[in-house]
């Protein structure tokens, strides 16, 4: 991947960012590589969390990129503090690409953090092309999301048309997410308005590494709604429960299931509500060639779930860089399914949502608080 991110200020207004980390190599890779761009301006590089808190009485910051191991105040214990300081302030966690980096990453999350991005740990990581697009993406993107908030009165430009279209009139046998850039966020508050009145399998592909698929799928899970998981080779997908795409696997559906056994001893043996038919699917995980330059890609997941269930898949497109999912989305609804996607204005990059929604595929262009009631909705089928 080497096009520049799809993401502006709002307004034209640069991005100002502050780089919090103990690492004077890192905060200067950082710096040169935001700087590098004309839509950021680097406006302030501390060495540890009180200095950020410090720096933020006298500076104006609208993205922070926050370590998380610091001496004197460390990335966990200052990010409430600096929440706090300036409640719009969007702050990007730095974290190791370690099962507790991400753990850590996750839970700062649900604490208020904006987004993470996985730290370099060497000046030849830090140069890497794809953390630069990372990195650069969700500055310009959280900083245009807080100019938005603090100017709602005056948009930055123009929404592009976004034609839709009717959904199918048969209720969905699954429901498809895929998110990337901004996704983790996303994902909490979706998922958690779901809450436990899906009755149909959920399959979900976040680009994201192999080390936080997992510590992602545990996260969600303490949302308290559905169950989520990495998926299994060869598992038969239950109803109400949420299968991720492990890192670096893509996420196959096929027809067949096994045993259905559920945790506790109980089995599913009818359909769930709402569908017409017993009809059983399990997950494949592949290793064939990244697709859109990722693997996991959400189009291999949504092109195999169209096939097996019949075009009865309903597809909700989260905010993400690139146009992965465009054409497994096409495919869907094609063959008879339906897509709600994330509107512009809450998400962090419109890349993927704005890919299948600038193509006219969606049966829905929604702010992100709002796709719940409407997967819901859909999820019912059409009134009798």
């Amino acid at each position: 991947m080497t096009e520049a991110p799809g993401v502006e200020p709002a307004g034209g207004i640069p991005a100002r960012v502050m780089i919090c980390d103990d690492s004077a190599t890192i905060r200067g890779a950082i710096a040169r590589m935001l700087e590098a761009d004309p839509g950021i301006r680097v406006v302030a590089k501390v060495s540890n969390g009180r200095m950020a808190i410090d720096e933020l009485k006298r500076t104006k910051v609208d993205a922070l990129v926050l370590d998380i191991e610091m001496p004197v105040l460390d990335g966990m214990a200052a990010l409430p503090l600096l929440l706090q300081a300036d409640p719009g302030l969007r702050i990007i966690m730095a974290s190791t690409l370690t099962t507790r980096g991400a753990d850590i990453a996750m839970r700062a999350l649900r604490l208020g953090a904006a987004d993470y991005v996985p730290k370099p740990t060497s000046i030849g990581t830090a140069t890497d092309e794809r953390f630069r697009l990372e990195i650069i993406s969700k500055v310009k993107g959280l900083a245009r999301l807080r100019h938005r908030a603090a100017s709602p009165a005056s948009p930055a430009r123009p929404a592009p048309p976004t034609p839709t279209r009717r959904a199918s009139v048969l209720p969905p046998r699954m429901l498809a997410i895929g998110s990337s850039t901004g996704g983790p966020q996303a994902l909490f508050t979706l998922i958690q308005a779901l809450g436990r009145s899906v009755d149909v399998p959920v399959v979900l592909t976040q680009h994201m590494p192999a080390t936080f698929t997992p510590i992602l799928a545990e996260h969600i899970t303490r949302l308290g709604g559905m169950p989520c998981a990495e998926a299994k080779d060869g598992e038969p997908l239950l109803t109400g429960r949420i299968y991720l795409a492990p890192g670096d696997k893509h996420l196959i559906i096929e027809k067949g299931g096994g045993p259905t056994g559920e945790p506790g001893g109980a089995v599913r043996t009818a359909p769930p509500k709402g569908i017409a038919g017993s009809l059983m699917v399990r997950a494949r995980l592949s290793s064939e060639p990244p697709e859109n330059y990722c693997r996991p890609s959400v189009d291999p997941m949504l092109r195999s779930a169209a096939i097996v269930c019949d075009g009865r898949v309903l597809v909700a497109m989260l905010t993400g860089m690139g146009h992965d999912g465009l054409a497994g989305t096409r495919c869907v609804v094609e063959a008879g399914g339906a897509a709600v996607a994330q509107d512009e204005a809450t998400s962090v990059v419109w890349g993927m949502p704005g890919a299948i929604a600038q193509a006219g595929l969606c049966h829905a262009v929604l702010p992100l608080t709002k796709i719940a009631p409407k997967l819901l909705e859909m999820l019912r089928g059409p009134a009798r």
